[in-house]
C-alpha cells in the first residue's frame, strides 16, 4: 500500500485483483479493478503509479498516467520463467522501477530488465529519500546498494541485522532517512546509519507499511490473518501515530 495526498492510502487487494482507496475518514472504494493478482503499489515523485501483477504472464504494470504493461520480459524471456511471484517494487524519479522476484531486479525508463545481487532472498524494497541508495530485505538482514547515474546498482552489502528476529518483508521510510521493515514481531527500525533503533510491536505479524494521514505522521501497517479449518484468510490494518513523519516526497 501506498498513501495519497489526502492523507488516504492506496491498497492493492491481491486476491480481488482491484486496488482499494481508502480516504482519510476511512471511507473505501474501488479506484483499480482487473490487475490480474495486484500485489504491490509505488508511485514516483512524478505521480507514476506502478504495480505488481502476480498473476500469469507475470508483469510490472503503469497504472496512472497511461494503463499499460510496462516491463515484462528479461533476457527475451517472460518474468514467468523466472519463477517464484512477484513481491515488491520502488519507482524511482527516473522514470525506472525496482521490484523483487526471488533476486532483485531493475526495470529502466524503456522497461528494459537487469538483474542485481549476489545470494539475495528479497522481499521488501525501497529508497531513501535521495534516491542514492536501495535498501532491500534479505531474510533476518537488510541489504544496501548504492544507485548509480543510470539507476544501475553497486557496493552490495549488508547494512543492518533484524535483531527483533524473523524475516523482513515491506518497507517505509521516514523524512529522516530511518527505514521501517515489516517483520513477524512487528515494525523494527533501522536508522540511516544502519544502527537498529528499535520495534514497535504490533498484535500480530505484518506485510506492509505505509505513512500517511496528517503531515504523514501516521504509520499504517497489514497483518494477513488466516483462521480456522479451512483457513479463511482476512486483513487487518493497524494504525500507529509517530513523532517522525514519512518522507513527503514520494506516496510512501
Amino acid at each position: 500500500m501506498i498513501g495519497t495526498k489526502d492523507g488516504g492510502l492506496l491498497i492493492a487487494q491481491n486476491d480481488k485483483s482491484d486496488v482499494l482507496k481508502l480516504d482519510k475518514n476511512g471511507k473505501a472504494s474501488i479506484a483499480y479493478s482487473d490487475t490480474n493478482t495486484g500485489g504491490a503499489l509505488s508511485m514516483n515523485t512524478k505521480g507514476v503509479l506502478f504495480l505488481v501483477s502476480r498473476g500469469l504472464n507475470e508483469a510490472i504494470v503503469e497504472l496512472e498516467p497511461k494503463r499499460k504493461i510496462f516491463a515484462s520480459r528479461y533476457q527475451g524471456d517472460p518474468l514467468d520463467c523466472i519463477g517464484g511471484a512477484l513481491n515488491d517494487l520502488t519507482a524511482d524519479t527516473k522514470g525506472g522501477v525496482y521490484f523483487t522476484l526471488g533476486g532483485l531486479f531493475y526495470a529502466d525508463p524503456q522497461g528494459v530488465i537487469s538483474k542485481y545481487g549476489d545470494n539475495l532472498r528479497t522481499n521488501g524494497i525501497t529508497l531513501s529519500p535521495d534516491e542514492q541508495t536501495l535498501y532491500v530485505t534479505n531474510g533476518g538482514t537488510l541489504v544496501a546498494f548504492d544507485v548509480q547515474e543510470d539507476g544501475s546498482l553497486a557496493n552490495q552489502r549488508d547494512f543492518a541485522k533484524l535483531e527483533a528476529g524473523g524475516n523482513g518483508d515491506g518497507s517505509a521510510i521516514d523524512s529522516d532517512g530511518r527505514i521501517y521493515v515489516s517483520s513477524n514481531p512487528g515494525v523494527q527500525v533501522i536508522g540511516p546509519d544502519g544502527k537498529y533503533l528499535g520495534l514497535i510491536p504490533t498484535p500480530r505479524g505484518i506485510n506492509s507499511l505505509a505513512f500517511s494521514g496528517p503531515d504523514k505522521k501516521t504509520l499504517y501497517a497489514v497483518a494477513l490473518i488466516r483462521e480456522g479449518n479451512p483457513a479463511a484468510i482476512r486483513d487487518e490494518l493497524y494504525e500507529v501515530q509517530m513523532i517522525a513523519h514519512g518522507y513527503k516526497g514520494r506516496a510512501k
